[in-house]
C-alpha cells in the first residue's frame, strides 16, 4: 500500500501570502518524512484552496488565471506537487464557471471543481449545464483530452476530501488529510481467503492496521507543526497494474468479470468492509472505480463488459461516481449535462458524495483505442454512450434547482 497524497488545506490569501505556502511546504515535508519512517511511500503532496468566491470576490475574471499560475509556481518552489484552486458553486456568477477552462489551460498542475448539487441548494440545473460546457471546452485544450483529468463536477461533496480534483478547503485554520492508494489491500485479502467472512475480516483488519500506523505518523507531524490532522480517505484507490486493481479484487472475490452479474454485490461487499473499519475517516472513504486508473477496469470497459450505465449503478452501493471515464470526442455539452444530472440525483437520493470526471477524447468514437503518456492512467478504449444525440428536454432541460428526498 502507498500514500497517494498528503493534502494541505489553507487560504493563501489574495494577494498570496507566501508565508502560508512556506508553512504548507514544511508541514507536507514533515508529514512525508514521518510516513516514510513508518514504511510508506508518499507519491504526491497537494494543496487545496477555498471556494473561488472566497479567494476572488468580484475580481475573478481579471486575476484567476494569473493567480493560479502564481500558486503553481510557488508550489514548485516549496515542493508541493499539485494544487486545487477550489470550486465554483451554483450561487456564483456564471463567470466563475466560464473561467475554469482558462485556468486549466493556463496551468499544468492546477485543478478546479464545480459544485452541481449540495444539501443546501439541492440539484442545480444551471450548474449542471455549466459543468457540461466546462468539460466540453476542456476536452479540446489538448489533442489527447487529458485536461479534463483536472476537472470534476461535485455532488454532495463536503470540503476536506484529499483527492484532487474534488479537494477544497472549508476556510479558516489550515488542516491536512491523507489519501491512500490501497486497492492492493483488497486484492491480497481476497486472494488469501476461502470464504466471504474471512475476506471481509481480512480487509477490515488490513485497513485498520494501516489506518493506525498512518494516523500515528500523521499525528506526530501534526503535533510538531500545530496543524490539525483531519483524517484518512481510505477509498482503495488503484494503480494501473493487476496487483493494485480494484477490478482484480472484485474478480478475486468471485465475479467472473467486472461488469458481469455479481459486480453490484462485490462493490457493496467491499464498501461495507470500508464502512466497518475503524480509522480517522475523512472524504469519500468508499470504493473508487476509476476506469482509466485501473488496468482491469480499463480492460473490461474495452471488452464492452463495463459500461457507463454500469458505473452509475455501482455508484448506488459504493464510492465516488464516474471517474476517468473516456467518452466519444463528439459528445455535446448538453449530452454531458444529462450524465451529470444522473450523478447528482444519485448523490442526493442516497446521501453520498459523488463526483464526475468525464474525459471526451478528441477525434475518437466509441470503441477506439486510447493511450496516455502518464503513469497513473491505463490504456483503454472509448466507452459508448447510450442514447447519444438525445440531450435533456422539457423541465429537466430548464434552469431550476430542485430537491430529492433522501433515502432513510
Amino acid at each position: 500500500m502507498k500514500i497517494r497524497s498528503i493534502t494541505y488545506f489553507c487560504e493563501p490569501g489574495n494577494p498570496i501570502e507566501e508565508s502560508r505556502l512556506v508553512s504548507a511546504g514544511k508541514l507536507l515535508a514533515h508529514a512525508r518524512e514521518a510516513l516514510k519512517d513508518t514504511g510508506y511511500d508518499v507519491q504526491t503532496t497537494r494543496l487545496a484552496l477555498p471556494p473561488l468566491e472566497k479567494t476572488f470576490g468580484d475580481d475573478l475574471i481579471d486575476s484567476a488565471v494569473k493567480y493560479a499560475q502564481d500558486i503553481e509556481a510557488l508550489c514548485f518552489v516549496h515542493s508541493i506537487d499539485y494544487a486545487s484552486l477550489g470550486v465554483a458553486r451554483p450561487a456564483d456568477p456564471q463567470s466563475y464557471f466560464e473561467i475554469i477552462p482558462e485556468v486549466i489551460g493556463g496551468t499544468q498542475n492546477v485543478s478546479v471543481g464545480a459544485v452541481i448539487a449540495s444539501p443546501l441548494g439541492g440539484i442545480s440545473l444551471p450548474a449542471i449545464q455549466r459543468a457540461g460546457e466546462i468539460i466540453h471546452r476542456c476536452a479540446s485544450l489538448t489533442p489527447d483530452g487529458f485536461s479534463n483529468f483536472r476537472f470534476a463536477a461535485l455532488a454532495n461533496v463536503e470540503p476536506g476530501v484529499p483527492f484532487l480534483p474534488a479537494a477544497f478547503h472549508e476556510g479558516g485554520q489550515p488542516s491536512f488529510a491523507i489519501a491512500t492508494e490501497s486497492a492492493d489491500l483488497a486484492v491480497s485479502a481476497f486472494a488469501e481467503s476461502s470464504s466471504l467472512a474471512e475476506a471481509h475480516s481480512r480487509l477490515v483488519a488490513n485497513i485498520e492496521d494501516h489506518g493506525k500506523k498512518i494516523s500515528g505518523a500523521a499525528k506526530k507531524a501534526s503535533g510538531a507543526r500545530s496543524v490539525r490532522f483531519a483524517g484518512i480517505d481510505f477509498s482503495l484507490a488503484p494503480f494501473p497494474s493487476a496487483d493494485r486493481s480494484v477490478g482484480a479484487a472484485m474478480e478475486a472475490l468471485g465475479v467472473p468479470a467486472v461488469g458481469a452479474a455479481g459486480t453490484v454485490a462485490a462493490a457493496a461487499f467491499i464498501t461495507d468492509a470500508i464502512n466497518q473499519a475503524r480509522f480517522p475517516r475523512v472524504g469519500f472513504s468508499g470504493l473508487f472505480l476509476p476506469v482509466l486508473e485501473d488496468s482491469v477496469l480499463a480492460a473490461r470497459a474495452s471488452e464492452g463488459l463495463l459500461t457507463l450505465n454500469d458505473l452509475l449503478l455501482y455508484s448506488t452501493v459504493c464510492g465516488t461516481g464516474l471517474d476517468t471515464v473516456p467518452l466519444p470526442g463528439d459528445i455535446t455539452a448538453a449530452e454531458l449535462s444529462a450524465i451529470l444530472l444522473d450523478v447528482a440525483a444519485l448523490a442526493m437520493r442516497h446521501n453520498k458524495p459523488l463526483t464526475a470526471r468525464l474525459m471526451p477524447m478528441p477525434g475518437k468514437k466509441g470503441g477506439d483505442e486510447i493511450r496516455f503518456d502518464f503513469p497513473y492512467l491505463a490504456s483503454g478504449r472509448v466507452l459508448e454512450v447510450k442514447n447519444k444525440t438525445r440531450p435533456l428536454g422539457g423541465a429537466l432541460g430548464g434552469n431550476e434547482s430542485f430537491d430529492i428526498a433522501r433515502l432513510r
